[in-house]
C-alpha cells in the first residue's frame, strides 16, 4: 500500500495511510475532541471503509491537543434541545452506532490516548482492542452526574473490570487516572505523553505485519466468542478461514526458509 497524504475532513477528522496502517486523528482541540454528530458519520464512514479494504491490516485512533476525547458535543444536544428537537437514545436512532462498529471493525483498533479519554470518550477507547496512553490522565464516565445513560459503557466496563469497580465509576461518574486503568487491564502501556502516537503506530505497524487473514479471524472470534461457551467458541467459524488460505502456506514456507513472508491477503 502506498503512503497517503493526511486529509482533513470538514467534521474535524483527519485520515491518513502509513503503510498498511490507517490513522484517524480527531481534530477538534478547541471542543476537546467532542464527538459531534458530523464526527460520528465520517468516523463511521472510514472504519467501513477499513473494513472493505484489503490492504488495510491495523487502525490508529487519536486525537489532537490536550484530549484524546471528551464525550458526545454536549453544546450540540443543548442547542438540539433549545430548538425543540426530539432526543433519541442511542440504540434508537436510524444511523449506525460509533461504538458497535468501531467493535464490529475486522481489523485491529489501536487507541492512543495522548489526553483525557471521558464520558463518550472513554467508551470509544474502551470499544477499541487495545489502549496506549499518556500518564495522569483522566479516564471515566460522568454521565450519572448529567442525567445521560453511558449505554456501552454500562455493558462493556463490567465485562473488562471487576463488577464492583465498574459499577462504582459509573454509579460515582468519578474519573481514574491512566495509571488506575493501567492495573485494571484497561490500558495496554503509559509512556510518555510525545511517545504515545509513536508507540501506538509501532504497535499497529507491528500488528499489519503479520498474516492478515489470521488477524481478522482472531478478532472476529474473539470478540464474538467471548460470551459463548468453550464448546461453542471453538466451533466457531467467523471471518476469513486463514487454514485454507495461500497465506498461511507462504507463512510456513517462509518460517522454513529463514526469509520475511510475503503476505497475499488470500
Amino acid at each position: 500500500m502506498t503512503e497517503q497524504a493526511a486529509h482533513r475532513r470538514d467534521s474535524g477528522l483527519i485520515v491518513e495511510t502509513r503503510g498498511h496502517v490507517r490513522v484517524l486523528t480527531l481534530d477538534r482541540p478547541e471542543r476537546r475532541n467532542a464527538l459531534s454528530s458530523a464526527v460520528q458519520a465520517d468516523l463511521i464512514e472510514e472504519l467501513l471503509t477499513c473494513a472493505e479494504d484489503a490492504e488495510v491490516r491495523a487502525v490508529v485512533l487519536t486525537g489532537t491537543g490536550a484530549a484524546f476525547c471528551a464525550g458526545f458535543d454536549l453544546k450540540e444536544i443543548r442547542e438540539a434541545d433549545q430548538r425543540g428537537e426530539h432526543f433519541r437514545p442511542p440504540m434508537n436512532r436510524p444511523n449506525r452506532s460509533l461504538f458497535e462498529v468501531v467493535t464490529e471493525t475486522p481489523v485491529p483498533i489501536v487507541a492512543a490516548l495522548n489526553g483525557a479519554a471521558v464520558a463518550g470518550g472513554f467508551e470509544l477507547a474502551l470499544a477499541c482492542d487495545l489502549r496506549i496512553a499518556a500518564p495522569g490522565i483522566p479516564m471515566g464516565l460522568p454521565e450519572a452526574t448529567i442525567g445521560m445513560g453511558a449505554n456501552f459503557g454500562s455493558v462493556v466496563l463490567p465485562k473488562r473490570i471487576p463488577m464492583g469497580i465498574a459499577l462504582e465509576m459509573l454509579y460515582t461518574g468519578e474519573y481514574v487516572t491512566s495509571e488506575v486503568a493501567e492495573r485494571w487491564g484497561l490500558v495496554n502501556r503509559i509512556v510518555p505523553r510525545d511517545d504515545v502516537l509513536p508507540t501506538a503506530l509501532a504497535l499497529a505497524e507491528k500488528i499489519a505485519a503479520n498474516a492478515p487473514l489470521s488477524i481478522r479471524r482472531m478478532k472476529e472470534t474473539a470478540v464474538k466468542g467471548l460470551e459463548l461457551p468453550l464448546w461453542q467458541a471453538l466451533r466457531l467459524d467467523v471471518g476469513p478461514n486463514p487454514y485454507l488460505s495461500d497465506d498461511r502456506r507462504e507463512g510456513i514456507a517462509a518460517y522454513l526458509q529463514k526469509r520475511p513472508p510475503n503476505w497475499t491477503g488470500r
